[in-house]
């Protein structure tokens, strides 16, 4: 059976803590059963806080205050935009390092209404001096930018998600820092983080029917930016269209927007999370098509920045 991120998450933190002793996970009343063996083969360092966001982000700040390396584990809303004054303040000011990941990003957590979404915590972590960002979307890049990020004395955020965008890198590609060519092509560039990878690379036929050599680009690091990876790229085909499950601002299409600066005859577009809350219920593939997360809308907009770029 292929596995998933979210029973990825507990092999590695149980992997990596019975090697490092100071490893300790929080959680906020989630994630029980899942992560049962690391409290069992480490005990003592395995800690339910409850529904308190902002007292574990001081708890696990107060640990890394001592030498040890906390992971805090709970719902993104409530553990970045509940808790931001303490991640801003207890870790980023203090200079201290732990990995926050999250679950229920974006509109994961469809079901259960706005409350449970969360549309801007890239932005929010990424404002933060000192933090890092990861968005992984196969259970190998998250066990590797886990360890590869693993106690480097920074705030590392890990969005963490449900799905899966189906493409296989090898380990030498998955580099904390760094943006992954994912096929080359000449007329115009697709950028992708996290599972949205999975709806451009099946735009690709549809695509290449209407004679578009489309360039994919993925991105399982948000910060530090490869913003090299991206100018070479738009460069070239002039035409950029970026896919995220973010808003505009602080998001994947604002970083590629100040890659590109100073490039001439640059056509873009950004396929993003609007600027509204979102108040419909339903699953999390129904809030994609009704947001346009498909690969025929994403199709759309790609023949129409490479048509309003040969018209001019």
């Amino acid at each position: 059976m292929t596995q998933d991120l979210r029973s990825a998450f507990p092999d590695t933190i149980l992997e990596v803590g019975k090697e490092d002793s100071n490893l300790v996970v929080l959680v906020g009343d989630i994630g029980h059963f899942a992560l049962q063996p690391f409290a069992e083969a480490c005990p003592g360092r395995y800690y339910n806080v409850g529904i308190l966001e902002p007292t574990i982000i001081s708890m696990a700040a107060g640990m890394a205050s001592v030498g040890l390396y906390p992971v805090v584990h709970t719902i993104a809303p409530f553990l970045i935009e509940r808790s931001f004054e303490q991640l801003k303040l207890d870790f980023c000011y203090q200079e201290l390092g732990g990995t926050l990941m999250s679950v229920g990003s974006a509109f994961e957590y469809s079901t259960l209404g706005g409350t449970h979404h969360t549309y801007d915590d890239i932005a929010l972590v990424r404002s933060l001096p000192g933090s890092e960002v990861i968005y992984p979307a196969s259970p190998k890049e998250l066990n590797l930018l886990f360890k590869q990020t693993y106690a480097n004395g920074n705030l590392t955020y890990i969005r963490m998600t449900r799905q899966d965008h189906g493409v296989d890198f090898s380990d030498d590609k998955i580099q904390f820092g760094k943006g992954i060519l994912v096929k080359e092509g000449c007329d115009i560039t697709l950028i992708a983080a996290g599972p949205q990878l999975k709806n451009i690379m099946g735009s690709l036929e549809l695509l290449s029917n209407a004679g578009i050599d489309a360039e994919i680009l993925y991105y399982p690091t948000l910060k530090p930016f490869d913003a090299e990876l991206a100018r070479q790229s738009i460069n070239k085909t002039k035409r950029v269209l970026t896919v995220e499950e973010h808003i505009e601002l602080g998001g994947l299409g604002d970083q590629v927007l100040r890659a590109i600066q100073g490039i001439d005859g640059v056509s873009m577009d950004n396929l993003c999370i609007p600027d509204h809350f979102l108040r419909n219920y339903g699953t999390y593939q129904e809030h994609c098509e009704k947001l346009g997360f498909t690969p025929q809308n994403i199709t759309n907009m790609a023949l129409k920045l490479c048509n309003m770029n040969n018209s001019d």
